[in-house]
């Protein structure tokens, strides 16, 4: 068999692409050459948040975060941990095999509460199984006041029902959450995360690290910006809000806040702030 490459090498992004050296995807064959080709395999993530790392390894650096329901296709599998890549926003990493499985049924409904607790039974006064974060996506069928789930238990109608109208809405979710490196969830989230899932509530797909967003979006002249807009710093990226404030999950608070603009401005100034706009 021979194959044909279709001019100069391109650059693929390793966070985003299955490229080598070991495995290449097929669907790069007519763009790399490779030994091996691997099919990406859709599975979903079962637990309610599951750490995504650099290694195949619990002590491995995190990198990103799967969410219950979300897509995660995988490639490979080493030690008990797949290599695979989010669908969300083909990140990659590795993910613990053990919770992920094939997809049964796709998700109707998406969690819009901050956490919503999954009851055993279609009462708000049932034992709590387990709660669900923000965003999480479910399958199942609407009874009532409460959503029965595709496997076990319900939820409440008002903690699935529209996600927030917009990206501040979204984002408020998050005060105070803890800063945590890799996080997507209001039990912990960074800066990149944060903005990721607060423009997803507006069917907006960002990338997951910040110098990817910042090549995205349009450009804005800083004295031209408008809530709404994101503004990135070289490693940090926050949400403008109404009056100038910025929301962001940062490592000085360790945690979710919204403050005067002016405030990071004086904490970073070295560089003035790129902003982007996402529509």
């Amino acid at each position: 068999m021979s194959w044909v490459l279709r001019g100069p090498a391109q650059r693929f992004e390793p966070r985003e692409w299955f490229a080598g050296p070991e495995v290449v995807e097929l669907a790069l064959a007519g763009d790399i050459g490779a030994i091996r080709y691997v099919e990406p395999r859709p599975l979903v993530c079962t637990a309610p948040r599951v750490t995504v790392r650099s290694g195949p390894d619990a002590a491995a650096e995190a990198v990103s975060e799967l969410l219950f329901g979300e897509t995660f296709e995988i490639v490979e599998v080493k030690a008990g941990f797949a290599i695979g890549r989010s669908l969300h926003d083909r990140y990659i990493g590795w993910a613990p095999f053990e919770a992920l499985a094939l997809p049964v049924t796709d998700p109707t409904h998406r969690i819009s509460a901050r956490r919503a607790p999954v009851f055993a039974a279609a009462s708000i006064k049932a034992a709590v199984l387990h709660e669900l974060p923000f965003a999480a996506r479910v399958a199942g069928v609407m009874e009532g006041d409460f959503l029965a789930l595709s496997g076990v238990g319900f939820l409440h109608r008002r903690h699935v029902e529209a996600a927030p109208a917009n990206r501040s809405a979204a984002a408020a979710l998050f005060a105070d959450a803890p800063y945590l490196w890799g996080g997507r969830s209001p039990d912990g989230v960074d800066c990149s995360g944060l903005v990721q899932q607060a423009l997803a509530a507006e069917g907006i797909a960002l990338r997951r690290d910040t110098d990817l967003q910042a090549a995205e979006g349009e450009a804005v002249k800083f004295a031209a910006r408008e809530a709404g807009d994101l503004v990135f710093w070289p490693g940090h990226v926050g949400l403008l809000l109404e009056g100038d404030l910025l929301c962001h999950a940062n490592a000085h608070w360790m945690r979710v806040i919204t403050e005067p603009l002016a405030n990071v401005m004086a904490r970073l100034p070295d560089a003035e702030p790129a902003v982007r706009r996402f529509s």
